[in-house]
């Protein structure tokens, strides 16, 4: 069955109701990066400055307990509560009010797999932004939130209308059994999995065919999906299973400065091409990790 969208799911996404509307009517969508590529038109092109500060009010303030914290924003801030010590967590509070009482608005940060530390660390040095800088970098934040649910949003929807298809699709897919494009990490001076690393998945979408070195923090690099690694190193799905994956450029990333605050990588990006002819193949991009050293290759 195919999956019904409402106004109320978009605003899972985001607290602005002319997003969700927007997002609403023009309903369904033909995949998830579709999807993306509306909602950064509607969220930098058609919400007013009124809109971006309604959706910034319905965040809660990284570890506040005194409002009800939906179930994704509490799997965002998973990092940052579980490398809260007493005084980083206290002081954050506290610098969260005098960020708040300066703008206007909560301190907005895609908090996914970053700890307490470094948060705290953003919140100071954007604290001497002019309050316009602020505005505008407050809302790149949001619309990196509106990607990360957006992708949870569409996984539910998916489950729901699996098993609601179930007896028609048993059979279906003789293809693949597992998404694409796949990674897990080993932290090769422990010997062990690397656990508990965010990982992201992005795809060029700019209007040059390829991607440079000087874009890498372009706005055409559109996001696939997000996940923290497991107790194995792995991953949940990056983006969907199908048969065909889109050729073009991907970008994985790995918030390796989290996983090892004394290492070298603050992070580690690999890009890399699938092309027409590969892509009914399926390409393991692994992390071997050290605090100084990192290598890669293309498994199966």
């Amino acid at each position: 069955m195919e999956p019904q969208w409402t106004e109320k799911d978009f605003l899972r996404c985001s607290g602005s109701t002319k997003l969700a509307r927007e997002m609403a009517a023009a309903a369904p969508f033909a995949d998830l990066d579709h999807a993306v590529q509306y909602a950064r038109d509607i969220w930098f092109n058609k919400v007013d400055v009124k809109g971006w500060l309604e959706a910034f009010a319905v965040h809660p303030e990284i570890g506040a307990t005194s409002k009800p914290i939906s179930q994704w924003s509490k799997e965002e801030q998973s990092a940052a509560m579980a490398t809260s010590g007493g005084s980083t967590m206290q002081e954050l509070i506290e610098w969260n009010a005098r960020y708040k009482e300066k703008f206007g608005f909560v301190f907005l940060i895609c908090a996914s797999g970053r700890g307490s530390p470094e948060i705290l660390s953003e919140l100071k040095r954007r604290f001497v932004n002019r309050p316009i800088v602020e505005l505008e970098a407050a809302a790149e934040e949001e619309m990196k939130i509106i990607e990360l649910r957006l992708k949870k949003l569409f996984d539910s929807k998916l489950r729901t209308s699996s098993s609601q298809t179930a007896q028609v699709s048993a059979g279906k897919h003789e293809g693949r059994t597992r998404p694409p494009i796949t990674t897990h990490v080993l932290d090769t001076a422990r010997g062990s999995p690397a656990s508990g690393l965010e990982v992201r998945l992005e795809m060029w979408k700019g209007a040059q065919s390829s991607p440079s070195i000087a874009e890498r923090d372009s706005r055409s690099w559109v996001l696939h999906g997000s996940s923290i690694t497991n107790s194995e190193g792995r991953t949940s799905p990056l983006m969907a299973i199908t048969d065909d994956v889109e050729p073009g450029f991907y970008r994985m990333s790995f918030n390796t400065g989290i996983y090892n605050p004394s290492g070298f990588f603050p992070y580690v990006s690999i890009v890399f091409e699938i092309r027409e002819s590969q892509k009914s193949e399926h390409f393991h991009v692994p992390l071997l990790l050290s605090p100084f050293s990192f290598s890669t290759y293309r498994g199966s």
